[in-house]
């Protein structure tokens, strides 16, 4: 029923939420998102990091 989404869909989603928010709100919304995502790319690569540096070293333990 809810298969693809077409180009139409997405203009519609679009401009409903140029709708929403307003011409003079969307570039502040996109600064906030793009910001988000970089602190969690940010936060998921320290804590990968993090684990390295923790995990017992196999060499060690012998």
């Amino acid at each position: 029923m809810f298969g693809k989404i077409g180009p139409t869909e997405i203009i519609l989603v679009l401009a409903v939420i140029l709708l929403i928010f307003g011409s003079t709100k969307l570039p502040e919304l996109a600064k906030a998102v793009g910001k988000s995502v970089v602190e969690l790319k940010e936060g998921l690569k320290g804590s990968s990091e993090s684990d390295e540096s923790t995990a017992p070293n196999s060499e060690a333990d012998k």
